[in-house]
């Protein structure tokens, strides 16, 4: 069981940014706003992809913020993407701080009459830095632990 402690309020504040950040992240992904989502990382940044996230190699690598652009892009091959964010943990540590967050992503995609949905369980595992009082992330691991494609079954009316 957790041990509950009292926090200031410069912490909560930090803590509530910080959840906020990750929920903008999802947001722009869902909306397809790949400029707002870029912007949500330092000029430096690091993201990095695991689609096995039992593998030590990642299967992609991206440095610096302008390179995210094909990450983001690549949303638009779905119709529409939902992702549900779940519990999420954070250590802060002055300006910086390290993370881990929980996701369910779904994808729907069509190909002719057909329609299916891709779940992917995600686990982020991040470092965020406080810049001019703002957090951002500076390095995001995004580790897929399952995925399932089921087809989508319109029903019958």
């Amino acid at each position: 069981m957790a041990i509950h402690r009292s926090i200031s309020p410069e912490e909560a504040a930090d803590r509530l940014a910080l959840r906020e950040l990750v929920d903008a992240y999802a947001h722009c992904a869902d909306r397809r706003d790949a400029k707002g989502q870029m912007a949500l990382f330092t000029e430096d940044t690091r993201f990095v992809v695991y689609m096995d996230a039992t593998s030590n190699a990642p299967s992609q690598e991206f440095q610096g913020r302008d390179a995210l652009a094909p990450v983001f892009d690549n949303l638009n091959q779905y119709q529409a993407t939902t992702h549900f964010n779940g519990q999420s943990t954070i250590v802060l540590d002055g300006t910086e701080a390290t993370g881990v967050s929980y996701c369910l992503a779904h994808h729907v995609s069509v190909h002719g009459s057909e329609r299916n949905l891709m779940i992917a369980s995600l686990r982020y595992l991040d470092r965020f830095a406080k810049i001019d009082g703002v957090w951002y992330f500076a390095q995001r691991r995004l580790l897929v632990d399952w995925i399932e494609t089921r087809k989508i079954i319109e029903p019958k009316v």
